[in-house]
């Protein structure tokens, strides 16, 4: 409880907090993460090699069959934030400067409300045309199997606005300079596991030392010791302790 009240306090004193989240931010929405024991790795073989920029290129037809049952696309739309999404807005409703860098492509930071989003990763919410840049929305994407744009000058297979393995991490360096200008830096269920997006906080450690650096997690990771404070607990009880003291 120390831990909490401390973090509390921290966070009562920030101006400008930077969050950085992983797939452990939205386990508790129902939707799984890639490496625990019911993730996606587990559910699916080779999903490195179908939801990548290689498959896409070769088979996009195919790709789009595998990428909307690895990602349960028909179901996306039924997801909503939980605690840990909607305590993040309601510390930009306290006055906080929050932005939010998160690995994940549910888009769930979108609809808490959070007003300051880098998707790191892309979103699952949309698609484009490779050829004339057109952008479709979730609803557009379900209602075809293999979704074409519907200009009749393209006809092109969409491409998903996911960073696919193999593709560029998006919006690195802003993610970067706003880590760096933060008064506090807390990543939220992340194993710290996916390069180059986990090397922010090895980054902060000797970019900015005096910036607070918390980490809450539901497993250790090989990182923790790069923060002033850890905490091993799920999100959601993690927030209602923390909104206690606030």
């Amino acid at each position: 409880m120390e831990k909490i009240k401390e973090l509390a306090k921290i966070i009562q004193n920030a101006k400008n907090i930077t969050i950085f989240t992983g797939a452990g931010m939205s386990t508790e929405s129902g939707i799984p993460d890639f490496r625990s024991k019911n993730g996606i790795y587990s559910q699916e073989e080779n999903v490195e090699h179908y939801i990548s920029e290689y498959y896409f290129n070769k088979n996009p037809k195919d790709f789009w069959l595998k990428y909307k049952r690895i990602f349960s696309l028909k179901l996306m739309g039924n997801f909503v934030p939980n605690k840990g999404h909607l305590f993040l807005k309601e510390l930009e409703d306290m006055g906080k400067n929050v932005t939010i860098l998160t690995q994940n492509i549910d888009g769930l930071h979108h609809k808490a409300g959070n007003s300051n989003i880098i998707e790191l990763h892309g979103t699952l919410q949309t698609a484009t045309c490779p050829k004339c840049k057109t952008t479709y929305d979730l609803k557009f994407i379900n209602a075809h199997d293999i979704p074409r744009c519907n200009k009749t000058s393209c006809n092109f297979i969409l491409k998903p606005d996911v960073v696919l393995f193999g593709g560029m991490v998006q919006h690195f360096d802003e993610a970067l300079n706003k880590a760096y200008n933060s008064d506090l830096f807390i990543a939220m269920g992340t194993s710290l596991e996916v390069s180059p997006v986990n090397q922010i906080p090895v980054y902060l450690s000797y970019e900015a030392p005096k910036s607070k650096k918390v980490i809450i997690n539901k497993t250790p990771t090989k990182m923790d010791d790069l923060f002033d404070i850890v905490i091993h607990e799920g999100i959601g009880n993690t927030v209602a302790k923390i909104k206690q003291h606030l």
